[in-house]
């Protein structure tokens, strides 16, 4: 965690900067970057405009620490479906988990790394800038495990594992969009498990 997040010594903060910055997750996740104001942050993080310059550093640092714990928390199952021993389980594991990801009761439908900031004018350039790289740092990932599958021939040999991960990623892409529009889970399942029978024969 940053310095200037760390409350001066000998003064209690007076919040709790967890609870706080999970809640500035979520208006962000429901609002986007340009949408979420500061007073909506603020009000929803229970504290004033100086405490959360304090803790968090203005609107952008918020912002970063906000996308890293959505990356840790409702995004966390991309980490876990890369773990899956075969590429066909990985692409499975990835799109039913963006599918719970985006559209779980208690919290924002889509996804913040998606709508977050897709369309900003100049003071959200960081903030979309911010969010492109983050959606392509994830195909990078998907591409260097499905890499690894051709090698180990899981995936079929002259198989574009970048092609394969940028496909994978415009169909989750396109399910957080759709569960933003109020598209039912179950309706998304069904649209991911017809992306997953075009799946490369091995």
């Amino acid at each position: 965690m940053r310095d200037q997040q760390k409350a001066p010594i000998g003064r209690p903060r007076g919040f709790d900067a967890d609870k706080a910055l999970e809640q500035a997750m979520r208006v962000f996740w429901g609002q986007g970057y340009e949408g979420a104001s500061l007073t909506d942050l603020t009000d929803a993080m229970g504290i004033s405009r100086t405490s959360m310059y304090a803790a968090f550093g203005n609107k952008e640092d918020l912002f970063q620490q906000a996308l890293q714990r959505y990356t840790d928390g409702p995004a966390a199952y991309v980490p876990r479906a890369l773990a899956e021993p075969t590429a066909r389980q990985v692409a499975t594991a990835f799109l039913r988990g963006s599918v719970q990801a985006t559209t779980r009761p208690d919290s924002p439908a889509g996804c913040l790394g998606v709508q977050g900031s897709l369309a900003a004018g100049e003071p959200g350039r960081s903030a979309r800038d911010t969010l492109a790289a983050w959606r392509n740092s994830g195909i990078a990932l998907l591409e260097e495990r499905f890499q690894r599958a051709v090698d180990e021939g899981d995936l079929p040999a002259g198989t574009d594992p970048g092609l394969l991960a940028r496909y994978l990623m415009t169909v989750a892409n396109g399910i957080a969009v759709q569960a933003a529009g109020g598209a039912a889970r179950a309706d998304l399942h069904m649209v991911a498990d017809m992306a997953l029978r075009q799946w490369p024969p091995s």
